[in-house]
């Protein structure tokens, strides 16, 4: 049995790139920064960023080209591929890409440096902000008993 499976959630490096193949399918091309942290062996708190090349393809490539933006976060699911091409000098390059079979937009911040997606959402609605209010639930009511609630 294989698998080849991706999973990264991470900040944009670069506005996404959308680019038509000559068939005319979306391809949109960007890349993501990933950090983790660890201690060394002094027990200092370090920081490493890992880079990875995204490539997404159809109508998520233009979901992405639109709402997407540099320092913006994202979840990408999809699988690797490596791939490798001759320059003009006959030197061949290899380069592993992550192809995004999914893609899931980041939270969209609260302050005037929302994504993309929050500042489109408020010019179509006409307001300054698009966070929805959310209800808020109270368990003393009488109709609503915490051993009713299924989770």
């Amino acid at each position: 049995m294989n698998l080849n499976k991706v999973f990264i959630l991470g900040n944009l490096t670069r506005d996404p790139e959308l680019r038509q193949t000559p068939s005319g399918q979306s391809v949109c091309s960007f890349g993501i920064a990933t950090n983790s942290f660890f201690q060394d062996k002094s027990g200092q708190r370090q920081q490493k960023t890992e880079f990875h090349n995204i490539v997404v393809w159809g109508r998520q490539a233009e979901i992405a080209n639109q709402f997407l933006k540099k320092g913006g976060s994202v979840l990408i699911e999809g699988h690797l591929q490596t791939r490798a091409w001759q320059d003009k000098q006959g030197i061949t390059h290899r380069t592993t890409e992550i192809i995004s079979e999914r893609l899931q937009l980041g939270p969209r911040s609260a302050g005037g440096g929302g994504s993309s997606f929050e500042r489109n959402a408020s010019k179509e609605e006409g307001t300054d902000s698009a966070k929805e209010e959310l209800p808020e639930i109270r368990i003393d009511e009488e109709d609503i008993k915490p051993e009713d609630i299924p989770f």
